[in-house]
């Protein structure tokens, strides 16, 4: 009988194509970095087994792959898909099974206990990141011109990446720091420098009071690995 793990390895590549023909970078993260993981550690307990993941099939594992689009939705989207509409999408892109909206949902509970034990930090940090970051962006574009030129979805971006490593992905511990630290890289890479004069981080201290130093380090670790792609794809590689 061929093992749960090699299974998963033969279709780790139409799969990770699958996901990334249907969501955004953070379900593709929660998928292919946290989920599939945590099956190959999975083990054959009777009183854990769920017909989802016994036996594992490819139609389960791409049901799994929209249950990760829908987690992704309610997390970042101000209209999360609507489990009427996952069921459609499933209808239509999994071929060799039908799934009901309970069957979804039960796919979501199996996906969230899985997920759980394999990240570190509490997804809900992510929504307080969120909703710090927005009431921060809020004050900024109140006391200065350069915050006309950014905006929400360019510091969700930088946050997607930063699912990109578990080094990164730490950051989440500290969802009010993390919000800091984002507004003030995002404003490092979006602001033109004729428009760049606002004393940011002194701004950020007296509003926040977080200290300069700190912020910066952690904006320097960001910008460091949002920027490291562009670096090496120009031929600069980092030092030591």
């Amino acid at each position: 009988m061929e093992s749960p793990g090699s299974f998963l390895r033969q279709l780790r590549r139409q799969l990770l194509a699958f996901v990334l023909s249907s969501s955004r970078y953070t379900a593709l993260t929660f998928f292919a970095d946290r989920f599939l993981p945590s099956l190959e550690r999975y083990k054959l307990d009777s009183r854990a087994r769920n017909w989802l993941l016994q036996p594992l099939t490819e139609s389960n594992l791409q049901l799994f792959v929209l249950v990760s689009v829908w987690i992704a939705s309610k997390i970042h989207d101000t209209r999360p898909l609507s489990v009427k509409s996952l069921k459609t999408f499933a209808d239509d892109i999994i071929q060799d099974q039908h799934f009901t909206t309970r069957d979804i949902v039960d796919a979501e509970l199996v996906f969230m206990k899985r997920l759980f034990q394999v990240l570190r930090f509490d997804i809900g940090a992510m929504n307080i990141t969120v909703i710090f970051l927005e009431e921060l962006l809020s004050q900024f574009k109140e006391v200065a011109k350069a915050g006309d030129i950014m905006s929400i979805s360019s510091c969700m971006d930088i946050m997607d990446l930063l699912y990109e490593t578990e080094e990164m992905s730490k950051l989440y511990k500290y969802p009010h720091s993390l919000a800091v630290s984002v507004l003030v890289a995002s404003y490092v890479m979006g602001v033109p420098a004729q428009r760049s004069e606002f004393p940011l981080l002194p701004w950020v201290k007296l509003t926040t009071s977080y200290k300069e130093e700190d912020i910066a380090e952690i904006v320097r670790s960001i910008l460091e690995h949002v920027l490291e792609p562009t670096m090496k794809a120009r031929g600069f590689e980092k030092a030591g």
